[in-house]
């Protein structure tokens, strides 16, 4: 063999001992999964929450920073609210006034019943009056037919008749005014109460308000980051802070076709990460995507269909990132495992977790 040959033997046989160093390698010196068990890369994640306003302002006092660790119910801003509280002050100010109102009212009502009542009595007099009246006309026009009564006193009988009877008919007229005044007064008691409603509705509205320019924790969690500061003016949905719920912890990572239809909800997986590979930490299965997340733009084969990648969630039980809430940050990566299999026993490094 010529001298001009050696370098690319040389260069063959060493490529060829790579090729079964990374062979044996492969297959006997890495971490080999199970049957029934897989596993994907991902990250730690947790639901994010915007502390938002609900209305226009200017914000007064931000009293958490960036990393505190805040319980459901704590006070983390508060907007100004001078202007919410004169507005309210002016509608108690109406309520009260409208509540005079009512008593007013109320008092109308029992006048112009005493009123009724009077003229009731005046009907029922001048209804006597006009009787007697007309008895005595009847008399009258019965003595002037005999000619006992003189013509004089049978016209003045019939002119009191007449005068009597225009009487009863002015106090039905006065005792049905005083029925349409109480109409009017008990009209004006249906107002002002619908005035102390309206008032109450809406001290009732700016008082929410007011509650609301106060920004509480929903769920307890760590501050993220403050969008916002003191001072600036914000619009309604405006962001001041960025919280994350420690409570919803869990790990995105994708699977293949094949394994991601085996997943069940609630099966067991581990997630271990980069930061602490020595710490395996239990968790259930929360989440299987029903579309593929990475899809070809035609998929006609059925090895295409194959390497379509599902996302899936590992979450991590509340009682365990209660106990270590601050060791738990988002964001670290890291790699899931997830039982395909039921019955699928783990190895031995991922066998014992984190209690």
């Amino acid at each position: 063999m010529t001298s001009k040959y050696k370098p690319w033997l040389r260069a063959a046989l060493v490529a060829l001992l790579i090729g079964i160093g990374y062979y044996a390698w492969t297959q006997f010196g890495a971490d080999r999964l199970p049957a029934g068990i897989a596993s994907g890369n991902g990250r730690i994640e947790a639901v994010e929450i915007d502390i938002s306003t609900k209305s226009p302002g200017r914000i007064k006092e931000i009293l958490a920073s960036e990393g505190d660790f805040v319980k459901a119910g704590d006070v983390l801003a508060r907007m100004d609210t001078d202007q919410l509280e004169s507005q309210r002050r002016q509608a108690e100010a109406q309520l009260r006034r409208a509540e005079i109102g009512i008593e007013t009212a109320q008092s109308l009502v029992k006048q112009r019943e005493a009123e009724r009542s009077a003229a009731d009595a005046v009907v029922a007099q001048r209804q006597a009056q006009f009787e007697a009246a007309q008895q005595r006309l009847v008399r009258s026009e019965q003595l002037s037919a005999s000619r006992t009564v003189s013509q004089q006193v049978l016209d003045d009988d019939r002119a009191s008749a007449q005068g009597a009877q225009a009487a009863l008919g002015a106090a039905k007229a006065q005792l049905a005014a005083t029925e349409a005044a109480i109409g009017a007064a008990k009209a004006q008691i249906i107002d002002a109460e619908a005035a102390v409603e309206a008032a109450k509705a809406a001290i009732a509205s700016i008082t929410s308000e007011i509650n609301d320019s106060t920004l509480r924790a929903p769920k307890p969690g760590r501050v993220q980051y403050r969008v916002a500061e003191p001072g600036e003016v914000l619009s309604a949905g405006g962001r001041v802070l960025n919280l994350v719920d420690v409570s919803d912890v869990y790990m995105t990572f994708f699977l293949p076709t094949a394994q991601a239809g085996l997943v069940a909800i609630g099966a067991d997986a581990r997630i271990v990460l980069d930061a602490a590979p020595k710490y395996v930490i239990p968790a259930t299965i929360s989440f299987v995507a029903d579309v593929a997340q990475f899809t070809p733009k035609s998929v006609e084969t059925e090895e295409e269909r194959q390497k379509l990648m599902f996302r899936i969630k590992a979450k991590i039980p509340q009682e365990l990132l209660q106990k270590y809430i601050q060791q738990v940050k988002t964001g670290l990566p890291g790699v899931a495992y997830v039982k395909l299999d039921p019955a699928a026993e783990w190895p031995e490094n991922l066998a014992e977790t984190v209690q």
